[in-house]
């Protein structure tokens, strides 16, 4: 008698937890679009691709919201700005729905909430840092776009696996954790470096291997608060020092991955161990080809995506598994 009545109690929470990672993995799919959605918004209005490259990149950063210069993918910024507050505004209420399934009724689910909470405070964020992106060239702004829609994919992923995975959430320490906690940071510092990259207008700073001008790098590139010159190429040689650290932190960042993936093929997390070899160095061939290309918008895009996955699969690699 009391196992049926503890069957039928736990029934309902269940189907929550059911709905919660249901609407999790949409909300991952939505602010997923919404990233790229808002890198392509960036950096068409930075110029990539425009003509004639890269004079007319310079021209990008001088001109008014009404006198932004024609490139290829100007037809489409129109429906991508109004797909992205459609989105983002819809993603807001999905959170919030989130929020009311986990918490609104008893029990309360505790670790799905407080996932939800934290995904709503990122969601809120971005919204008011919304209002000064379309006039703001401060690469602050930008890493805070970036930095805060990285980690609401993350959350919503990791929101997804727990819900998933209840009678998992009470165990001992998951071996891969600390790993994936450590790849996780570095891999948030390498997003900095290329969001400072990016938004300093230093992209080509460093055309080949071996041909950063570090003599005519500045360390002022690293400062946040920092506006890049007005009609500055991104071959500027001041960028070196940040485009090699860039560079650096990508080596350092395959190095703990390749040892996470080590771990993970291990402990029989074959899937995850060929994702952790295979996306950074997908990633490090990206990089190469975005420079060797002359910053390619196709490219980049897929870089920003490949990067915003990866911290993603790190996060829930994090998430005990159920038994």
């Amino acid at each position: 008698m009391k196992y049926i009545e503890l069957n039928l109690q736990a029934t309902p929470v269940a189907r929550r937890r059911q709905r919660l990672q249901r609407m999790a993995w949409v909300c991952a799919a939505m602010v997923l679009l919404i990233t790229c959605l808002s890198a392509f918004l960036r950096l068409s209005k930075a110029g990539l691709d425009c003509e004639p490259w890269p004079q007319c990149y310079a021209q990008a950063q001088q001109a008014t919201v009404a006198d932004t210069p024609t490139t290829p993918a100007q037809g489409a910024t129109a429906s991508a700005r109004m797909a992205h507050r459609v989105v983002a505004s819809a993603s807001l209420l999905l959170v919030l729905a989130m929020l009311a399934t986990a918490l609104a009724s008893r029990p309360a689910l505790w670790p799905e909430g407080r996932l939800a909470l934290c995904i709503l405070g990122l969601a809120l964020f971005l919204a008011v840092l919304g209002r000064w992106t379309a006039q703001s060239r401060l690469p602050a702004v930008t890493l805070g776009n970036l930095l805060g829609g990285f980690a609401m994919l993350a959350l919503s992923v990791r929101l997804a696996l727990v819900a998933a995975a209840p009678s998992a959430a009470r165990p001992g320490a998951v071996p891969l954790a600390p790993w994936a906690w450590l790849a996780g940071l570095v891999l948030l510092a390498q997003v900095a470096l290329g969001g400072l990259v990016s938004a300093g207008h230093v992209g080509l700073s460093c055309p080949a291997t071996g041909g950063c001008d570090l003599a005519a790098g500045s360390w002022q590139a690293l400062n946040p608060w920092l506006e890049p010159p007005s009609g500055a190429l991104p071959t500027r040689a001041e960028g070196a020092w940040v485009h090699l650290l860039h560079r650096a932190g990508g080596l350092l960042l395959t190095a703990v991955l390749w040892l996470l993936a080590w771990r993970s093929w291990r402990l029989g997390q074959r899937k995850a161990a060929a994702l952790l070899v295979c996306l950074p160095a997908a990633l490090a061939a990206l990089g190469l080809a975005m420079v060797a290309r002359e910053l390619p918008l196709a490219l980049v895009l897929v870089h920003n995506t490949g990067s915003a996955l990866l911290l993603a699969l790190l996060w829930g690699l994090t998430v005990p598994r159920r038994a």
